[in-house]
């Protein structure tokens, strides 16, 4: 199964995705565009998190102007997302953008999609072709008898359809749903029929809680399927625990490496160590080591190190204190209020 692997290459500013190259990591601004300052805050968070490639919705030619504004205070490629006016779509490509993402059924006549594709085509700027499981058109419901996976597979190829009949095939696509498994499948059979880059997310996911939860048992049957070149978690709340979630999607599937993984007991009447805030503590400590590790938070002295042997580095919780393991191996014994900062000392000097 090589679908990934053999998708047609595109640039997006510069990232390159499909043809094999490493799986790309979106997130979508949630603050008003026109808001130069709050979205260039914003976007720098998500790339402090890892975050490859942003997209901001272009509702306006406010929001189109400062596209070019924001561009030159952030590092990673823009998508701008357009709904129905295509003069945004133009205007958002002049000002910088480095991809786009349409619906061709929502910009209108044929000589509008024309225009934006002559841009496109012009400045050699990708188009993400976008169809969702609650814009599928009349005709395909009816067709199908309600939202199905041949009926989003139908429509986003009739809209790249649309798109190559002007002569531009610089082009990824993405079918969404917020039904997970009928996503699972829309994307298996839009795998079978197109060599085009995929854009792979669960819509309208839900909270962090069940967003999650969705996202990475969708993604993950998807990922692991070797369907889609890039992907999104979509969650209702900070866009930066998007990209956590994502990272940890790539990583469990053994499709990114780089990044700690923390690993932490479940607790029990054993626990004499405030094992839960300990573990939360360490997992958002470690975001900022590029290490590839492996940290464990271990709740009792008792059989933590045992536990913890496989981890590169750990703690083992205690009455008020902690054991400090390196390797499987017992370094010391740290008062419990000193315990992150021992073991972030270690992570500092990890490769001294």
């Amino acid at each position: 199964m090589a679908y990934r692997d053999n998708t047609k290459v595109v640039h997006i500013g510069n990232k390159v995705i499909g043809g094999g190259n490493p799986i790309m990591i979106q997130s979508m601004t949630n603050t008003p565009t026109e808001n130069v300052e709050a979205t260039v805050n914003q976007i720098l968070a998500l790339e402090k998190a890892g975050c490859d490639i942003v997209r901001c919705t272009v509702p306006n030619q406010e929001a189109a102007d400062a596209i070019k504004k924001i561009k030159e205070q952030i590092h990673i490629p823009l998508v701008a997302d357009i709904h129905f006016d295509y003069k945004m779509a133009i205007a958002a490509m002049e000002n910088g953008a480095d991809k786009i993402r349409i619906n061709p059924g929502n910009i209108g006549s044929s000589d509008r999609i024309e225009a934006v594709v002559k841009t496109a085509k012009e400045r050699n700027i990708p188009i993400r072709v976008g169809v969702n499981s609650g814009s599928l058109e009349k005709n395909l419901l009816e067709k199908y008898g309600g939202v199905t996976a041949e009926g989003l597979v139908e429509s986003a190829l009739d809209k790249v359809g649309i798109i190559e009949k002007f002569g531009y095939d610089n082009l990824v696509i993405s079918i969404k749903s917020s039904n997970v498994m009928l996503c699972v499948d829309a994307h298996r059979k839009l795998a079978e029929k197109t060599n085009y880059p995929l854009h792979v997310g669960i819509t309208e996911a839900g909270t962090v809680y069940g967003g999650n939860i969705k996202s990475s048992i969708g993604l993950g049957i998807i990922l692991g399927e070797g369907i889609g070149d890039t992907i999104r978690v979509s969650l209702s709340g900070d866009p930066t625990e998007e990209i956590r979630t994502a990272k940890m999607i790539l990583k469990t599937l053994g499709l990114r490496k780089g990044g700690i993984e923390v690993v932490s007991c479940p607790t029990c009447g054993r626990t004499k160590i405030d094992l839960i805030g300990l573990a939360n503590q360490v997992e958002a400590m470690v975001q900022e080591f590029p290490l590839d590790i492996k940290v464990a938070v271990m709740g009792c002295a008792v059989n933590g190190p045992g536990e913890a042997r496989e981890a590169d580095i750990g703690v083992a919780g205690g009455i008020g204190e902690g054991l400090l393991i390196k390797r499987g191996e017992v370094i010391r014994k740290v008062p419990e209020e000193e315990l992150i900062d021992a073991l972030r000392n270690e992570l500092v000097h990890w490769n001294d």
